[in-house]
């Protein structure tokens, strides 16, 4: 006579449960792998587009220091404005950058363009200028006025006058952002100071 026990098939069933526990462990480690890598690569890019403003912050100064002669006017086609805003802009609206400088798309797919506004109040005037107004212009300006000069150089005579060493240097802001791939966007700003 037979005498073998019969099987009730335990072993089997504790066996599925642990196959399917390490399938879903497998799953979840392919899932937080897949997301890692996903996530270093939108800091690539996002780090890519902040290299590419750096290069359009250098564009606009670049282009500040060519055209010094000319900067008391407003030049859309460049992207400048001889004055700053009356309320500050929104970034992210498209009709902000319709009047920007273009800097090109480089070779990882950015795109740049930049605004330059001359911290000054009011457009088309000098930076020691009168507005159209009748105030006087006022602008975001440095001298070196607090050291007295050496022997040999320029100073007014009267008492208690100030004495530039220099000439004076108007402050200007300049907006950059770049558009990558994956709808990256970066914007940077940065102050420059412009000997007049």
């Amino acid at each position: 006579m037979n005498t073998a026990k019969r099987q009730r098939g335990t072993v089997l069933f504790i066996a599925l449960i642990v196959l399917v526990a390490m399938t879903l462990a497998g799953i979840a480690i392919m899932r937080s792998v897949d997301t890692a890598t996903l996530i270093a690569g939108n800091l690539a890019f996002k780090q890519a587009t902040i290299q590419s403003a750096d290069n359009g912050v250098e564009q606009a100064y670049q282009w500040l220091l060519a055209n010094r002669t000319v900067l008391a006017n407003t030049n859309l086609g460049a992207g400048y404005y001889s004055s700053r805003p009356g309320s500050e802009p929104d970034w992210n609206d498209p009709l902000t950058w319709t009047s920007a400088a273009t800097v090109g798309t480089d070779a990882a797919g950015n795109t740049t363009s930049y605004v330059i506004h001359r911290l000054c109040n009011c457009p088309d005037t000098l930076y020691n200028g009168t507005c159209a107004s009748g105030s006087a212009q006022q602008c975001a300006l440095t001298t070196a006025s607090n050291v007295a000069p050496p022997p040999g150089q320029g100073d007014s005579f009267a008492v208690g006058a100030s004495g530039f060493l220099e000439d004076p240097k108007a402050y200007y802001r300049i907006t950059v952002r770049t558009q990558g791939p994956r709808n990256t966007t970066s914007y940077v700003q940065s102050m420059v100071a412009i000997a007049l």
